[in-house]
């Protein structure tokens, strides 16, 4: 999950605007020039984005790029692209890769990625964050595409859960929702009723994940000391995450988690 502290809610998608091209993305373009990414293909899957109340795009023949180990992002082919390029900024010396300026109605957006060269030749790439909506088929997604070879599974338990902060318990629950998510640790999930709310204060940060939606957050105040942003819940989860709706988790590497009276190893 990332940090969306800062944003804005437009079409039910937290946005963080990023005024600028960024030394981190030029670095990116050039690298992806020059090495590749790590892995491409092509999605039947129907992927719209919205920018300033215009789809730039409407592809059914997109691309999944992963331009790192961690997680896919759209590239599209830039003849498939419905609004025309007002004008490009080369990156480098070669011209394989630009700046791309769009505008809309009433805002303009520099920072797409124009491939000219190489594997990512005739494909353009959208910030995520700079667009106000990003859509596959006609489900939202959020924070970056979802990667095909990840999964979540949800499954009621009826282990005892039992969280505690320097020996103090601040939940303890035997009606749980335990989520397996693949390659990552599994998070339990607890009714709210199964926690002391002595403990938890209100936190202002809020978190975007493309699997489970849009968390906010609370701190735990045990004997005077805090712990920032330890605890969170989707008001509102995705569909497929719609079993821990409302439910509350706390964060295992800033808690003691017992499972079934064993503690929880980090």
């Amino acid at each position: 999950m990332t940090d969306k502290t800062k944003g804005k809610t437009i079409y039910g998608t937290i946005i963080k605007r990023v005024p600028k091209p960024t030394n981190s993305l030029r670095e990116l373009a050039q690298r992806l020039v020059t090495e590749g990414p790590r892995k491409k293909e092509k999605t039947t899957r129907r992927v719209r984005v919205l920018f300033d109340d215009v789809y730039l795009v409407d592809s059914t023949s997109a691309y999944h790029v992963w331009e790192h180990d961690y997680y896919p992002y759209y590239y599209f082919p830039t003849s498939e692209l419905k609004v025309d390029y007002v004008k490009r900024e080369p990156i480098g010396d070669n011209d394989a890769v630009s700046f791309a300026m769009y505008k809309g109605p009433t805002k303009s957006t520099n920072t797409a990625l124009m491939f000219t060269k190489g594997e990512l030749k005739g494909l353009t790439r959208f910030d995520f964050d700079e667009m106000d909506a990003w859509f596959e088929e006609d489900q939202p997604i959020y924070q970056h595409p979802k990667d095909p070879y990840k999964r979540i599974d949800i499954l009621p338990s009826t282990r005892k859960i039992t969280i505690k902060v320097q020996d103090v318990v601040v939940a303890d629950s035997s009606m749980n929702m335990f989520l397996f998510e693949t390659m990552l640790r599994p998070r339990y999930y607890m009714p709210q009723t199964a926690v002391d709310w002595q403990y938890v204060k209100p936190s202002q940060k809020t978190t975007v994940c493309p699997y489970k939606g849009v968390a906010e957050y609370y701190d735990l105040v045990v004997n005077g000391n805090e712990i920032k942003d330890a605890v969170w819940w989707y008001r509102h989860p995705t569909r497929e995450s719609a079993l821990i709706e409302g439910m509350i988790c706390f964060y295992n590497e800033k808690v003691d988690v017992y499972v079934d009276g064993e503690k929880e190893q980090s």
